[in-house]
């Protein structure tokens, strides 16, 4: 060991997680059950009988008690202390291990690790003390698979800097868009008094890489608006103290009116100087309780919260005024680019909110301070089941960038239906911009890849809340586990997450590794199917978001249009009769999209107005689509029904029973939804089935 290597020994690790351990529903992939292969389980023990830890933090400490609590749960015992030379398990600092030579660290950066398997004893290290928790995590998700030790060589590096959770919690304890009970943070707008949750949904987000959180809501309100004051900054402190623990950065979405809305200015002006000493004071104060504070998120401009345009300025204006505040303390500022006019008049046919994103950032490009990140959600319209890519993606390059994704289930379900996205989010990420030829794709851009950017990453709309379960459908805890797997390796195939997933979580049981698999798979296109066809959208109740309304927000202010006659449906976006959103692309795609011949079906009615009595690929007329794919998207849940019956003995009666129940509401909202949109279409073209089924 050398010098200043320290061994931390926890004596009692019944007591680390007191929760985790006692339901399968909270544990999420974190059971650590007992390992069952008598040979593999004796190789474990006589293997991992003892640990030397080489370094000191509080984030080695969090490795170590996690790798104890982990083994002793899996093994049925707790490893000792080992010393130099004795076999077992050596983990810490890469600096700080002599067994380690250059080879096997090359390639390793900040936050990655590797596990080797060397000279008789397992090696989990880091160059820095979160890459060890990562590898910690990885090396239990080994055992919990039962792989043999001599294939236990792992180097892994996170393929983006900022791996974020955004909470969209009030303090009030409400979630906008929160479908699993309350927040675990806040209730009666102050801070909850129990910690132990926050906690653990630290030690989960750890566990698949996150480093970053946003603690509150986007749409900052009165008492979210006094979260950087003193007022409640010595309890935000607290909070990421727990985080710190689990290398992860906390975070806060603030007011950019707060100079106004706090009593102490009479404007918000970025360009004032009053103002900017007054964020500059604000940073000051926020650093000296939280030395690692991460930043800012901000909503501006955008569905009535407050912003630069209020004083004739622009959003690289805004944007550089906080990030000027930040920059001496390190910390930067994340500027949303869901930006777009929600008070558009539905008869304006060439006003479109698709295009908003990018016509409100493409002209700022280069003009950013490098401490700026601009957050972008995944499509142009707002987390629907099926949107393009959007083309700000490829568009900068000269700006730092992130991806905005949406984990809990707004449009998608809201965790009563399943429907899994880690499929959809594989085809943001693989989806190839052309920005610098093939191979430009999304998750290249957000990585640094492809152009300079100092800052980059990837940001998840949290779906957790109080339930024990934490994502009120087990089967949602999927989406938060495969979220932080592409997050940290956007190159991990979508099979592979779910498999490992459903072996963490439920048993490595064939039948059930595969049943679950199937459904989780399949799940995203099945809710499509009985949901809005072919890209178009929406055709949700207004406000909350759930159940069929096909006119909804067709004659709204909020830009969401279908545009559906008696003739057919569908909003142009051709270049040349239409939007031009078509155009906003890089010439393969423009030319691909804006023809609807060649535009990707699934997206056709998104791009092109489409009559019903136009012949897909598949020989059907667009109308006749819409009907068989509705009917099909209820046989499939009724199929999911079935597979989930199967598998009665062979899981845990508490979650069988809470999926079961959460089946018999989606089929019978899937229904709903088939016969509400097959007779709406059916009542504007006046076109019958022509398999005779019933349409009302």
């Amino acid at each position: 060991m050398k010098k200043g290597a320290v061994t931390f020994i926890v004596m009692n690790t019944a007591m680390i997680y007191p929760k985790f351990g006692e339901n399968p529903s909270y544990d999420c992939w974190l059971a650590y059950r007992r390992v069952e292969n008598p040979e593999v389980l004796k190789e474990y023990t006589d293997t991992f009988s003892g640990i030397s830890v080489h370094g000191e933090s509080v984030v080695l400490e969090t490795a170590l008690k996690e790798l104890r609590y982990g083994l002793s749960k899996m093994l049925g015992t707790v490893p000792g202390t080992a010393g130099d030379g004795e076999s077992g398990i050596v983990l810490g600092l890469c600096s700080e291990i002599d067994i380690l030579s250059e080879d096997d660290v090359s390639g390793i950066e900040d936050e990655g690790y590797i596990i080797r398997n060397k000279k008789g004893r397992v090696i989990i290290s880091g160059r820095t003390d979160k890459g060890v928790l990562y590898g910690v995590f990885s090396f239990l998700r080994l055992i919990q698979l039962e792989t043999p030790v001599k294939e236990m060589n792992v180097a892994k590096n996170p393929a983006n800097r900022y791996r974020m959770v955004n909470q969209w919690d009030n303090m009030d304890g409400t979630i906008e868009r929160g479908y699993a009970g309350k927040s675990i943070f806040y209730r009666d707008n102050t801070f909850t008094e129990d910690k132990q949750r926050v906690r653990d949904y630290a030690r989960l987000l750890a566990s698949v890489g996150i480093n970053g959180i946003v603690l509150n809501n986007v749409n900052v309100h009165y008492h979210e608006t006094r979260l950087i004051t003193k007022q409640y900054l010595p309890e935000v402190a607290k909070i990421a103290d727990i985080f710190r623990e689990y290398g992860i950065t906390v975070f806060l979405s603030i007011n950019f009116a707060g100079p106004v809305e706090l009593g102490d200015l009479p404007t918000a002006d970025p360009l004032d100087e009053r103002v900017q000493k007054w964020w500059y004071d604000r940073a000051e104060e926020i650093y000296s309780f939280i030395p690692d504070f991460g930043g800012f998120l901000v909503k501006a401009d955008s569905e009535f919260r407050p912003g630069p345009f209020t004083y004739g300025r622009n959003h690289a204006e805004g944007a550089n005024m906080l990030a000027s505040a930040l920059k001496p303390f390190g910390g930067v500022v994340i500027w949303r680019c869901f930006v777009y006019n929600c008070r558009q008049d539905w008869r304006d046919r060439k006003t479109d909110r698709a295009n908003a994103a990018y016509d409100n950032f493409m002209p700022l490009d280069g003009q950013f301070m490098d401490n700026v990140i601009l957050q972008i959600k995944n499509g142009p319209m707002d987390f629907q089941v099926r949107e393009p890519v959007l083309p700000l993606f490829g568009g900068l390059k000269e700006t730092n960038q992130m991806l905005e994704l949406q984990i809990t289930q707004e449009y998608t379900g809201q965790q009563k239906h399943i429907c899994y996205l880690v499929p959809q989010w594989k085809e943001v990420l693989d989806f190839d911009t052309y920005s610098e030829g093939k191979g430009s794709t999304v998750k290249r851009i957000i990585a640094g890849k492809l152009y300079p950017q100092k800052h980059g990453g990837i940001a998840g709309v949290s779906n957790i809340g109080s339930d024990l379960n934490w994502t009120g459908h087990v089967l949602a805890q999927a989406n938060l586990y495969g979220y932080g797997c592409l997050a940290f390796d956007p190159d991990k195939s979508a099979e592979e997450i779910t498999e490992e997933w459903v072996r963490l979580t439920f048993s490595s049981h064939p039948y059930v590794v595969k049943t679950i698999s199937d459904i989780l798979l399949k799940s995203w296109r099945t809710y499509e199917n009985y949901t809005s066809p072919l890209g178009i959208g929406w055709m949700v109740n207004p406000d909350h978001h759930y159940g069929p309304n096909v006119d909804g927000y067709e004659y709204s202010h909020w830009g969401t249009y279908h545009r559906a006659d008696c003739f057919g449906i569908g909003v142009d976006r051709t270049v040349e009769k239409g939007t031009g959103y078509a155009g906003r692309y890089h010439k393969e795609n423009a030319d691909l999209y804006n023809n609807m011949e060649t535009c990707p079906e699934e997206l056709l009615l998104f791009f092109h107005y489409v009559p019903y009595n136009y012949r897909l690929k598949s020989g059907k007329t667009l109308i006749q689509h819409i009907y068989d794919t509705h009917f099909e998207g209820v046989e499939q849940v009724e199929k999911f029904k079935e597979q989930w019956l199967s598998l009665r003995n062979l899981i845990d009666a508490d979650r069988f029973e809470h999926v079961l129940e959460r089946l018999e509401i989606q089929l019978r909202d899937a229904i709903e939804w088939r016969d509400v949109v097959n007779s709406y279409f059916y009542r504007k073209s006046g076109i019958p089935d022509e398999k005779g089924r019933t349409i009302y």
